[in-house]
């Protein structure tokens, strides 16, 4: 259940996807449409029968499933289900108390509620098994919420999820916030069928499920068109390309076996209630990519991210391995032990050999981890503090790469040499391999994390290698937004037109530099992707183009993907990004009194949320209400006073109402924070000059233009500035570098004519 707690500022924009499919017929469009339609009703007749409607006929795969992870994601606290001690146990850690309890053969707690007072809950259902257990507390609305003090059942005893945090009631992420909300947060993919339900309006949940814990059917999909074809006599069952059932297991290919573990093994954005018809990824989510905030910049894990976009990165996903091949599908324990898994494709004479991996298979007469595939090519990391996952990239220890960008290797993350420094093991990597380190896309993902001017080129090149991974391409495009100019915005063409999904929906969703008529010939054909989500980023890029650039089925192709982005935003109006999504949207083509509620909604549920308060004081300021504009952005610098992108609105707010002083400050910290934003400069001077700062005026007007020395509003507020200060002869110079920089505007002349005039007055 538990999650990285900044995850819901993963996606705080408008999201976008999409296929190039040129010029699409109209016809084309609405046949395929017809077919979608007809195969969504045929479909829709099947409903979920429960596992016990499958055990006759598949009793062998009903015995492995029995005690796995997944028959016990989720169950009702019983005796047989609840691990924790719950005998008068109390645990104490900071100002964090808490007693667990029975009466009545029923389980509770008490401890600290939402308003910080001690109170009595009772635990209506567990989370997991091992190694930790959390546990779940109905509370009103239909919302269940998991506390964040969790069983360890490795060692017998209860601990704090969030050490060294002091939550507040108030934070997002307190045990009774959205957070920690089991309907939004974790039910998708410990239940089965599960059917969100939350209403925006109410904010309440009505959250339905066919079985409480992962079942047959969260995977082959529901099941009553399949019971009903067994159970007529084999010579009479009508012919079936799938036994009748939603999801084709039995013979899917390895990425489709991967991408059917997706929905749950994922940290990803649902686009709705997962829907078993679907076999396009991107048609039910959007996955995270490589952001700092998740990944290494060689893609390790550092956030919890459930292993796919990390498997999407090794080389056993581009050779065909699959999860089955290592993971029985039904028990989920591991096919083999030790190497014996690995050596099922790689020969043992070359790699469960010393001259690979140079360990002893003891050391001091004790059995030795140093021989294992998985120390070294799958290190673990610990998540919820004690739960120790691998790390599925199957990556290729790089000390190297610790010295030159930072991250971690398996050599000392994996504890075995956390007293050598990684120079040491990089030095023994050079001695028993003899060769130069490959080069890496960490190397190009870390500069660019970094801002370095030198990435532009070497983005690009990782986004059109069509030998990296999608999950890299797509990271590459993100992080090229940052680098707008005519080679990026060629790259991003490039890759609209990609065969894979997220390499389209990266480009879409980043792309800069388009004029609305590119936009057009370059997105349109993305609203009629297969993948939802390329679809829902095209449609946001071109909800704002003219209506006479779009055709007729372009323009209803829009409103249909708008549709649909509404849709899914509107699902997730639990979380903040949505809410925010949709306010970005309405901002975007003009209509505020749509975009206001959306803000102040995403506000609501998260007031932490600053991007949100950001862009509705910029809304506010838009229409004169600077009252509360100042009110949002003091929050925001209250909270978190390095936002400096507060700093310069808030500023700007503070001018307009004659606060020239406070207006100097904040456009001061702006500036020191953004010093290639000169705009901040010229209003410095501006407000420096309101406030009869004459020096400090003509400092900051002259640093202004030296950024950009032809920038006319700055040779203007100058010459203005000079004009005040009465130096004319100043001021006309600079009224001759305004005709220079622009012979064609009179603004230069108009200056000229009134200096000169100016200074005949004065010499009189």
């Amino acid at each position: 259940m538990h999650r990285d707690p900044m995850h819901r500022w993963k996606i705080a924009g408008l999201i976008a996807l999409g296929v190039i499919v040129l010029s699409v017929p109209l016809h084309v469009i609405k046949e395929n449409r017809f077919r979608a339609a007809r195969f969504a009703e045929d479909r829709s007749v099947a409903a979920f029968v429960g596992r016990e409607a499958c055990i006759d006929c598949h009793e062998e795969a009903d015995q492995a499933w029995l005690g796995s992870d997944h028959d016990r994601a989720m169950a009702l606290a019983t005796d047989s289900t609840v691990l924790g001690d719950f005998a008068d146990a109390v645990f104490e850690y900071n100002d964090i108390r808490a007693r667990f309890y029975t009466r009545d053969d029923k389980y509770y707690v008490h401890t600290r509620g939402p308003d910080g007072e001690l109170e009595d809950f009772e635990i209506a259902y567990t989370i997991g098994f091992e190694p930790v257990q959390q546990y779940l507390v109905p509370f009103p609305g239909g919302r269940f919420q998991a506390l964040p003090i969790a069983w360890d059942t490795e060692r017998g005893r209860w601990y704090y999820l969030f050490p060294g945090e002091g939550l507040s009631p108030e934070d997002w992420r307190h045990w009774t916030r959205g957070g920690q909300t089991w309907n939004g947060m974790c039910a998708g993919c410990h239940s089965t069928n599960v059917v969100k339900g939350y209403d925006p309006e109410t904010q309440t949940y009505s959250t339905t499920w066919s079985e409480i814990d992962v079942s047959c059917e969260t995977c082959h999909g529901p099941g009553s068109r399949h019971v009903a074809w067994a159970e007529v006599p084999t010579m009479a069952r009508v012919a079936s390309d799938n036994y009748e059932l939603v999801t084709n297991t039995s013979d899917m290919n390895a990425r489709q076996e991967v991408d059917l573990c997706t929905p749950c093994h994922s940290r990803r954005m649902a686009l709705g209630d997962y829907d078993h018809r679907h076999t396009e990824v991107l048609a039910t989510l959007v996955p995270s990519l490589l952001t700092d905030e998740l990944y290494f910049a060689d893609g390790q894990i550092l956030g919890e991210v459930y292993d796919y976009s990390s498997y999407q990165q090794s080389k056993m996903y581009r050779e065909g391995v699959r999860c089955g091949d290592c993971h029985n599908v039904h028990s989920l324990e591991l096919t083999e032990e030790g190497n014996d898994l690995c050596l099922g494709c790689h020969r043992a004479s070359t790699y469960d050999d010393y001259d690979h991996h140079f360990h002893q298979r003891t050391y001091r007469g004790e059995p030795s981890d140093g021989a294992l595939c998985v120390k070294c090519h799958m290190p673990e990391r610990p998540y919820m503090l004690i739960d120790y996952r691998a790390d599925h990239s199957i990556g290729v220890p790089r000390p190297d790469l610790t010295l030159a960008i930072g991250v971690p290797n398996a050599c000392s993350a994996s504890g075995c040499h956390d007293d050598q420094s990684a120079r040491w093991s990089a030095e023994h990597f050079q001695r028993w391999y003899g060769e130069s380190p490959t080069p890496h896309y960490g190397t190009v993902l870390a500069a660019a994390r970094q801002g370095a001017p030198e990435a532009e080129a070497e983005l690009i090149a990782a986004a059109g290698d069509t030998l990296y991974p999608p999950i890299v391409r797509s990271t590459a495009l993100a992080l090229l937004r940052s680098y707008p100019g005519e080679a990026s915005t060629a790259a991003y063409k490039d890759a609209l037109a990609d065969k894979d999904a997220l390499v389209r929906y990266a480009a879409a969703d980043n792309v800069t530099g388009l004029n609305a008529e590119e936009r057009v010939e370059l997105l349109a054909p993305l609203l009629f992707d297969p993948a939802k989500a390329v679809r829902l980023a095209a449609a946001t890029r071109l909800a704002a183009i003219p209506a006479g650039l779009l055709q007729d089925y372009q323009r209803e192709g829009l409103d249909e993907a708008l549709r649909e982005f509404q849709q899914a935003m509107e699902y997730s109006l639990d979380f903040p990004f949505a809410g925010f999504n949709l306010g970005n949207l309405y901002m975007s083509v003009r209509d505020t009194a749509r975009a206001e509620p959306y803000y102040r909604a995403t506000i609501d549920v998260d007031d932490s949320f600053y991007p949100a308060k950001l862009n509705l004081a910029g809304l506010l300021n838009s229409r004169g209400q600077n009252e509360e504009a100042e009110t949002l952005l003091r929050e925001i610098l209250r909270e978190f006073p390095e936002v400096y992108e507060a700093a310069y609105p808030l500023a700007m707010v503070l001018a307009e109402t004659g606060q020239y002083e406070e207006a100097a400050v904040y456009l001061r910290q702006a500036s020191a924070a953004m010093p290639e934003e000169s705009r901040i400069l010229y209003n410095l001077g501006l407000v420096e000059q309101a406030a009869g700062r004459t020096a400090e005026a003509e400092d900051a007007l002259l640093r202004a233009l030296l950024a950009e020395p032809e920038n006319m509003d700055y040779l203007y507020a100058l010459a203005d500035h000079y004009v005040t200060r009465g130096d004319l002869v100043t001021a006309l110079e600079i009224a001759d570098q305004m005709i220079a920089s622009d012979p064609e505007s009179e603004v230069g002349l108009q200056v000229k004519i009134f200096v000169e005039a100016a200074l005949q007055q004065s010499s009189r």
